[in-house]
Parts: C-alpha cells; sequence; structure tokens
C-alpha cells in the first residue's frame, strides 16, 4: 500500500513538473512566435466604395465595434506611396475590446473610384480573397446576419463537422467573409 503511495505521489508529481515545464515552453513559444513583432495581429485596410454600407455590414451584420478612426494627410500618403496626393478618412472597426483586437481600415474616396475585382469565386482573382471570424454561438450570428438584411452566400451555414459550422457572407463591395462557430444544438 506505501508502495502504491509512493508511486501514486511520484507520478503526481511528475505530471505537476510536466504543467510546470509545458506552461513555460508555451510561455516560450508565444515569445519567439512573436519574434520581432510587437503584436502578432494584423489589421487590414479596405478600400471600398461605400464606407457608410461597409461599416454597417460589418458592424450590424457580422457584430464589429466602430472606434474612432483617423486623417491621413496628403502628403504621408503620398510619401509613403499609398496614394497619388489624395488625403485618406479612415474608419476602422474592431472585433473586440482587447487591445490586439482585429481592426479593418475602411477607406473610400468618392472622387477616385477604383476598379472593381472579380469576387465570383476565391480562384476568379489573386490577392487577399475572405475574412474567417471566428462566431461562439452561430445560431447568434445569423440572427445578426438576418437582422442587417444580408444575405448568405450559397447553401450557408454548412456543417464542417461535430457542431461546427461554415457561414458565408459577402461584404457590399462583394468581398467573401467567412463566420465559423457552433450550431445550436
Amino acid at each position: 500500500m506505501n508502495m502504491n503511495r509512493r508511486k501514486f505521489g511520484q507520478l503526481a508529481a511528475g505530471l505537476v513538473a510536466g504543467a510546470a515545464v509545458a506552461q513555460g515552453t508555451d510561455a516560450a513559444a508565444a515569445e519567439t512566435a512573436a519574434g520581432d513583432f510587437s503584436s502578432t495581429t494584423i489589421d487590414l485596410g479596405m478600400f471600398v466604395s461605400d464606407a457608410e454600407k461597409t461599416v454597417q455590414f460589418y458592424t450590424q451584420a457580422v457584430g464589429f465595434k466602430e472606434v474612432q478612426g483617423f486623417q491621413a494627410t496628403a502628403a504621408l500618403v503620398t510619401d509613403a506611396g499609398l496614394s497619388d496626393g489624395q488625403p485618406l478618412a479612415v474608419r476602422i472597426v474592431v472585433l473586440g475590446d482587447a487591445p490586439q483586437a482585429t481592426k479593418l481600415k475602411i477607406i473610400q474616396l468618392p472622387n477616385y473610384p477604383a476598379k472593381k475585382t472579380d469576387n465570383s469565386f476565391l480562384h476568379s482573382q489573386y490577392g487577399f480573397r475572405y475574412l474567417t471570424i471566428m462566431v461562439k454561438d452561430m445560431g447568434k450570428a445569423l440572427e445578426r446576419v438576418k437582422a442587417a438584411g444580408v444575405k448568405l452566400v450559397a447553401k450557408s451555414p454548412v456543417a464542417l463537422g461535430g457542431q461546427t459550422a461554415l457561414t458565408v457572407l459577402r461584404d457590399p463591395d462583394g468581398n467573401f467573409v467567412e463566420l465559423v462557430g457552433p450550431l445550436a444544438k
């Protein structure tokens, strides 16, 4: 009996030590993953045909929250090579309240329409093709999408296995937005 307790004690001590090492390894891995980066989250800039419609889509249908945007002067964006002398008014929507929350920077120049991209399918054109947003409750997400009057693409939601589903939407410029999360039971 004492032998069994001793073995159990050794096993428990080993598990605790292993967990501590794993936690240290996880912290070290996270630090290594960040490497030279101050954040492992990226912001995405979107040039859109209608900023108001786009902000409404991402806030009302998807669930982002609009925060304070900013103005970029013509000199700044020209010197950076981002514009041909046009100042930019940037609206920002965020996915959550955390400092590392995903940010979409939405930009429109009404007097300078851009070329439309072919968003028929993912393979229709090169470049960034879609956003994937992980949701906690697909039912709740679908209610928000429906209330915003946004149509689902094809047969969405599509089961991915288990209780997880994929719902595909299009923003006002036709860009794909994927919602991935659990279906209601």
